[in-house]
């Protein structure tokens, strides 16, 4: 074989040597990275599972109706009002309350309260209108004011306090935050009819809650016996009288 080919062979063996060592030292520091990041993913992963738990949104538990506007009537210098109906679309009961960014100005009636599974009520929020400034439009004053309504899952029918709230703060949703949209008071428009509809339906509400309650009737024993309570007390009270005079004699 001549000297040249032995020479050319023997170079190629060489370098395919170099390749092959080359490519193993690749493989393994692939091989060293993976590892080094599994196992810095297995280290943070409680970490990020947590953050990722908390960036998924819940399961909501009211539904709103508007969903996520508060419509008034434009009146300046007047107070107006708007209402949002509330119900209770969970297996438990709720409580919910009212948040604003204009605690001054607005109130809503009621701020809070507790709801039983599918119940519902019509909320109305009060809203003084100040007079607009620099020539200011209605529609550019709609992103100042906003809702927030938050909810927080109760166990059983208890007593409605605002300190529920702080005492579970982790326990607490935000259900909806509702923007402010201003309505021409003179203008028909389907909004301004629901709303007109849910504030009359509000307002019927609150006079059912005011009434005293009803008179049952006479009070029924037995099978049919009916006794007059009054008529009962006096009876007994005329029976004691002649008691008396009779010992008196």
């Amino acid at each position: 074989m001549p000297f040249w080919g032995g020479k050319a062979a023997s170079s190629s063996a060489t370098t395919q040597t170099l390749g092959n060592s080359y490519q193993n030292q690749r493989r393994g520091q692939v091989l060293d990275g993976s590892g080094a990041e599994s196992a810095a993913r297995r280290a943070g992963g409680a970490s990020v599972s947590s953050i990722a738990r908390s960036l998924i949104p819940h399961r909501r538990r009211l539904r709103l109706d508007p969903p996520t506007k508060l419509f008034f009537p434009y009146e300046p210098g007047k107070q107006v009002r708007s209402a949002v109906r509330i119900k209770n679309t969970s297996k438990s009961h709720v409580a919910f309350k009212f948040q604003t960014t204009a605690p001054k100005s607005c109130f809503m009636r009621p701020p809070g309260g507790i709801l039983a599974p599918g119940e519902s009520i019509i909320a109305t929020v009060f809203k003084f209108v100040e007079h607009p400034e620099n020539n200011e439009r209605p529609m550019e004053q709609k992103s100042k004011v906003k809702f927030k309504i938050v909810s927080l899952k109760v166990k059983g029918p208890i007593e409605y306090v605002p300190e529920l709230f702080d005492e579970q703060k982790d326990q607490v949703a935000v259900e909806q935050i509702l923007r402010v949209v201003f309505l021409d008071a003179d203008r028909p428009s389907p909004q301004m009819e629901k709303l007109k509809r849910q504030l009359a339906e509000a307002e019927a509400a609150l006079e059912a809650r005011k009434k005293p309650p009803e008179d049952v009737g006479p009070r029924i024993i037995g099978e049919g016996l009916v006794i007059d309570e009054w008529k009962e007390r006096r009876e007994r009270y005329l029976a004691k009288q002649q008691i008396e005079g009779l010992d008196s004699v």
